[in-house]
């Protein structure tokens, strides 16, 4: 055989899908579902932390301001840690990344246990750069799921967040209550390692869709890994970086809104503590709700694009409705389209970003997404901080209502010059 005939030969195999050969299509639907089980354990270790931090927190003496610094110094972790994760992801596979993950999140449980000083406490959040079990469980969905299916399929890991916000939210306040903060941090030790378990049995190492590098090549993107022009050279593949720019104007006023939430219900609702933990389970019952019965039904029937622009016009009229509320219960009557809006969004554009590149940089553009939603963190309390004191909640309304409707007014003219350009 020629030299020129078994280049095509090592091309056609190349571009054969793993799945074919390695994966059967039962086998993916286990994985999926066991991914499904990780994810929603981690979220609930990570919401039953929440009600430990806080506490520890003012026993050591922090105050509102130190809280912020700490809460800052999270996102601004995860948000160089994100992409860097998930270039680990794509590199090394599904199993080496969720191990990684899930191991980070034992030792940041064992140092929340044993903290017993300030800086203790700003030292546990470190593991947090690794701390990436989300994005990798979307990683392995994207990778295992057909691409007109993907919105579905990664909008199930959306109801794992709302079971995983109501369990670890009532089972960190019981143990918290009856126990004290070292113990549920150890619980979430030891539920971190049962994770680490399902992900060493159960996932594959790898889950990409298709061998398209050659050992030479794998081993020279091995070295790349910090290397920020393999991240952001994701952004030069057809739109992504409108439908990424877009991520983060549009994401950014309801980000504000969610990062301010807890001392809106605190100083604008005059909530008690049970009373937000029941309004959180509204929250996560609602989430579950949308993204586990409605988004999938959506997505069969209607395109990306209509619902990205059905859910940032909603998103709009939401900031409006918000900017004019009085009371807790106009709230929760704007917290059914707003979850819809928000869900929606963020499974649609994570699919778009996922679908328009190569499926062996999934992980990367998937660490990419979950890099905006660090950056909201960071930037949020600040930000809302700043309107709230001088402007009051309205005005984070209003700015989420001018800055979707200018958005949506975008995305709609583009919308009708390519219809019109497929017209002539």
């Amino acid at each position: 055989m020629s030299a020129r005939g078994e280049t095509a030969e090592e091309t056609a195999k190349a571009s054969v899908p793993i799945q074919a050969h390695v994966i059967d299509q039962p086998k993916r639907k286990t994985i999926i579902n066991i991914v499904y089980l990780i994810a929603t354990l981690d979220i609930t270790w990570m919401f039953l932390q929440f009600s430990v931090t806080p506490y520890l927190a003012r026993k050591l003496g922090f105050d509102t301001l130190w809280l912020g610094y700490l809460q800052t110094m999270v996102g601004l972790i995860q948000l160089f840690g994100g992409p860097m994760f998930g270039r680990f992801a794509d590199i090394f596979g599904a199993r080496a990344a969720l191990s990684l993950s899930c191991s980070a999140t034992i030792v940041f449980f064992l140092l929340l246990a044993i903290a017993s000083s300030p800086a203790m406490l700003f030292l546990h959040k470190v593991p947090t750069v690794f701390m990436h079990v989300l994005p990798a469980s979307q990683m392995v969905v994207a990778d295992l799921s057909e691409p007109d299916k993907r919105a579905d399929a990664l909008s199930k890991i959306g109801l794992c967040f709302g079971i995983g916000m109501i369990a670890g939210s009532t089972l960190g306040g019981q143990l918290n209550t009856r126990y004290g903060e070292t113990f549920t941090a150890c619980v979430g030790a030891v539920g971190s390692a049962f994770s680490l378990l399902l992900v060493l049995k159960f996932i594959p190492t790898t889950t990409k869709a298709q061998a398209t590098r050659t050992n030479k090549d794998s081993e020279n993107k091995s070295k790349s890994i910090f290397n920020m022009g393999e991240i952001t050279r994701l952004l030069k593949f057809p739109g992504v970086m409108r439908t990424f720019v877009v991520k983060i104007i549009a994401g950014l006023p309801s980000g504000i809104f969610q990062v301010m939430f807890s001392i809106i219900a605190m100083e604008f609702f005059k909530l008690k503590p049970e009373q937000n933990g029941y309004l959180m389970a509204y929250f996560g019952i609602t989430s579950m709700v949308i993204q586990g019965g409605v988004i999938g039904r959506m997505t069969a029937r209607y395109s990306e694009g209509s619902l990205l622009l059905l859910s940032i016009g909603m998103s709009s009229l939401v900031g409006l409705a918000q900017a004019y509320m009085q009371n807790v219960f106009q709230f929760c009557l704007t917290v059914i389209p707003m979850m819809f809006a928000l869900s929606t969004f963020n499974v649609i554009t994570d699919s778009m970003l996922t679908n328009n590149v190569p499926s062996s940089d999934t992980g990367t553009m998937l660490g990419l997404c979950a890099s905006v939603q660090s950056l909201l963190r960071t930037v949020g309390p600040t930000v809302g901080g700043f309107l709230y004191v001088n402007y009051g909640v309205s005005s984070i309304g209003l700015i989420q209502f001018v800055m979707n409707i200018a958005v949506f007014v975008y995305l709609l003219q583009r919308h009708f010059t390519k219809t019109a350009e497929h017209m002539e």
